[in-house]
């Protein structure tokens, strides 16, 4: 089968390597790592070149990482071996579109944050369910430094909203922050209109993980007729940098999730969530034994083993049916 050149590029832009392998060679490196994750809303012409451009070069830099890529722009958590750091800044900030985009380094980092270069190109960076012109996205709220933050979330004209999802803020949160009750973020905007509908006079106060969810929620409360809209520059990421850095004790308590194979970086030693099996205190995270349903839950060690990590009873009968099915 005849394949033009560039088809032929893209057949070798992809892992070709199974996630066993893969988890090996990284715990084999014997060099140290630097977990970081940076995002920019600008618009990409073609999201599919710049994707296979990056792909190749962050590969030979033995770059791991997951990256979204669309015409809005790029959002990347990303492993980058420090002795190839350097080229990877300068590379990056050669680039027009990302010249000076901030980098949010991991709270914690051990090396396994991730094991394979995983890039894709999507309709958006952040799913929101709107249509793209539905509003502007670039009107966003204020953006608070963290201390300002820190200094502003417990003032009592603000609202404090955490704009992650339940898993999230269920391991962390800032404390006394509304925290809507959904899995996605596609539900949370129109969640939130509800939530903070009696509360327009208030300043609004939004915060997630490195802030790429908070300047489309911003606009998105702006576009609503919202005036006082604020948000955490940085995300928990730099606010838990900077109040260390300060030596100021955080208010956000708990773990911040990541997406990653880390699961979550400790904060604080708060634990917030309970086992959802027997309700014990527990902050331990797993995703349901039962592959259809892989539903991510709090499940203690004890209630793990009793249950084999099926998240309900539902799921331990549906997985051993189909195993009797073949």
């Amino acid at each position: 089968m005849y394949l033009c050149t560039p088809c032929k590029i893209i057949m070798f832009l992809y892992n070709r390597v199974n996630k066993k392998e893969l988890r090996e060679r990284v715990k084999a490196e014997t060099f140290k790592r630097t977990t970081l994750s940076f995002y920019r809303y600008v618009h990409i012409e073609n999201p599919l070149m710049l994707r296979n451009e990056l792909f190749a070069y962050w590969q030979s830099l033995n770059v791991l990482g997951r990256i979204y890529i669309a015409r809005e722009g790029i959002n990347a958590q990303l492993s980058v071996p420090d002795h190839n750091f350097k080229a990877f800044t300068d590379n990056l900030y050669e680039n027009p579109l990302f010249k000076e985009v901030p980098l949010k380094f991991a709270i914690e980092d051990d090396n396994t944050s991730f094991f394979a270069l995983i890039m894709k190109v999507k309709k958006k960076i952040v799913a929101d369910g709107l249509k793209d012109d539905a509003f502007d996205t670039t009107n966003t709220g204020k953006r608070l430094e963290a201390l300002e933050f820190h200094k502003m979330v417990d003032e009592p004209n603000t609202v404090v909203v955490d704009m992650r999802n339940n898993y999230e803020s269920e391991v962390g949160r800032f404390k006394n922050a509304i925290c809507p009750d959904v899995k996605n973020f596609r539900d949370e905007l129109p969640k939130v209109l509800e939530i903070l509908e009696d509360k327009r006079d208030k300043d609004i106060l939004l915060y997630c993980t490195g802030g790429i969810r908070c300047e489309k929620a911003s606009a998105w409360l702006k576009h609503n007729g919202y005036k006082n809209v604020f948000q955490l520059h940085g995300g928990i990421i730099q606010y838990v940098h900077q109040v260390k850095q300060h030596g100021l004790e955080s208010k956000f308590i708990g773990k911040n999730f990541v997406f990653d194979e880390r699961l979550s970086e400790k904060v604080t030693d708060d634990v917030l969530s309970k086992c959802h099996c027997c309700g014990e205190v527990c902050e331990r995270q797993i995703n349901c034994s039962y592959e259809p349903c892989h539903t991510l839950h709090i499940q203690c060690e004890k209630c793990s083993e009793e249950r084999k990590g099926f998240c309900s009873d539902k799921c331990r009968d549906d997985y051993h049916k189909a195993v009797a099915v073949h």
